[in-house]
């Protein structure tokens, strides 16, 4: 068999692992956002402060998530483009 079309089912299957395994984990993340809001709206307790710290961890948890996903799959491309021109 040959190398050049074993690696490049390999980098297939893994791209295909991790595309996955990334939206089961944004899924994770989204309902686990959605329980701590609605936390939010019933509790009288929780300062607004609080609700505006734990807001801007997520948003930037999100874009963390987004520019590691996009660099996975311009690493990605980057393989692909290699294995295409030998």
């Amino acid at each position: 068999m040959d190398p050049k079309l074993i690696a490049k089912q390999m980098i297939t299957f893994n791209k295909t692992a991790f595309d996955n395994n990334f939206r089961a984990m944004q899924a994770l993340h989204e309902q686990t956002e959605r329980l701590v809001n609605k936390f939010w709206e019933k509790s009288p307790m929780f300062p607004e402060e609080g609700k505006k710290a734990i807001s801007d961890w997520m948003k930037a948890y999100k874009k963390g998530c987004e520019d590691f996903k996009s660099a996975v799959d311009d690493n990605f491309k980057k393989v692909e483009e290699f294995f295409k021109e030998s």
